[in-house]
């Protein structure tokens, strides 16, 4: 296989950016002669990719800043558009971004370039008439999880569980938690001194996700929630993504129950992901809906999931989503089981006392949930051991 493959390949953000490297990486392996165009970040640069615009352009989120970027959205697509046309591209990879990479996918397809959509559409579980675009735009869709195939089956297109890049970075320390417990607060206390009070206490990680809008909408709620728990002599770590989230979750705790911060422990890691240390060394843990579930999950540590929309928003996506859970964990082992296996504290139920009384009942019996985490784990694996580059390498051979 020695033959030049032009490859073109769009990733919009920072967590595309590392799917992309990922890929390319597997790619290389297997083929010596690519030439990489299209967009990415810097890990993607690193392994070859010539990247035709700076990737923040494309890094935009929700229907007001898209409006507002709308002028140079399409003119970054057209600047895409022409230079893949150039180079006569042979794949096409959209990472990600289904709603920017599918129309690129919808002008390459007919040229006869083959495209792959990497991270399908959640077609599963609202709007499965997207399907139709779906298959006009692609020729294979990779997905990241098993119970994604089933919607491809059904309307026979092409579609491979490839498996999240999380599985193979993250294990769970089977190690006893008292001595997890004791490293972690060993480790981390010369950077957060007041670690120490942790020693012997039970350890609650509250995450209320990694975006300043995140905190803004979900920590009140947790904090909160620790008010109710606070008596009962726990301790709390809030892991954040850098300092000025430091600064910004403790100004918030200070407004709200500043008798609360001699319990609470806001740490963050500017190089490594601190939060996967702080879950390991926890009893229970608290967050937000959204991929830090699935962390939790491979992790094995119990949690209680919090998920709460604008009224407006949530009273649209009930009647649109035919999925009857929100967190990837319950997802997964929906798929598998039927049954769920983490609390769910939606909208409504997303209070205070519901919380504690949930972080409680677990607390009372912890392996009860872990046994379950495993166990899903453990499917989730053995159904996802395709690789990506394999597969597109083998799809578009026999094209």
């Amino acid at each position: 296989m020695t033959d030049m493959l032009t490859i073109g390949i769009v990733a919009g953000e920072v967590s595309g950016d590392a799917l992309g490297a990922d890929f390319m990486r597997q790619m290389n392996a297997i083929h010596p002669n690519i030439r990489w165009v299209g967009v990415g970040g810097q890990s993607m640069q690193k392994l070859g990719l010539r990247s035709i615009i700076d990737m923040k352009r494309l890094s935009v989120m929700g229907l007001t800043e898209v409006v507002k970027h709308l002028p140079d959205l399409l003119r970054a697509r057209r600047e895409i558009l022409e230079e893949f046309d150039h180079q006569s591209i042979d794949i096409f990879v959209g990472i990600d971004a289904p709603d920017f990479n599918l129309r690129l996918g919808k002008v390459l397809k007919p040229k006869g370039v083959f495209c792959v959509q990497m991270v399908s559409p959640s077609v599963w579980a609202w709007r499965e008439s997207r399907i139709h675009t779906i298959k006009a735009a692609t020729n294979l869709v990779l997905c990241l999880f098993p119970f994604e195939l089933d919607v491809y089956a059904k309307h026979n297109h092409p579609a491979v569980c490839v498996g999240h890049p999380l599985l193979g970075k993250l294990r769970a320390d089977e190690r006893a938690l008292d001595e997890i417990k004791a490293e972690f607060i060993s480790h981390h206390r010369g950077s957060f001194p007041s670690l120490k009070k942790l020693n012997n206490q039970t350890i609650l990680c509250m995450m209320a996700g990694s975006r300043v809008s995140e905190i803004h909408a979900i920590l009140p709620l947790l904090i909160d929630s620790m008010d109710e728990l606070a008596a009962d002599g726990m301790g709390f770590a809030l892991p954040v993504v850098n300092a000025e989230h430091a600064r910004l979750v403790e100004s918030m705790l200070f407004e709200r129950a500043p008798h609360l911060l001699p319990h609470t422990h806001v740490v963050y890691g500017e190089d490594t992901p601190i939060s996967h240390a702080v879950m390991m060394a926890s009893d229970v843990v608290v967050l937000a809906s959204g991929t830090a579930t699935l962390e939790t999950l491979l992790l094995h540590r119990p949690m209680v999931v919090v998920y709460k929309l604008s009224n407006l928003t949530y009273t649209i996506a009930k009647h649109l989503v035919k999925i009857p859970y929100v967190s990837l964990p319950n997802i997964l082992s929906y798929g598998q089981t039927g049954k769920p296996i983490v609390p769910e504290l939606i909208q409504h139920d997303a209070t205070a006392a519901n919380i504690a009384r949930e972080v409680k009942l677990i607390l009372g019996d912890p392996n009860a949930q872990i046994i379950k985490l495993q166990q899903t784990t453990a499917t989730l694996r053995k159904d996802s051991h395709h690789n990506a580059a394999e597969v597109v390498l083998t799809h578009y051979q026999h094209s």
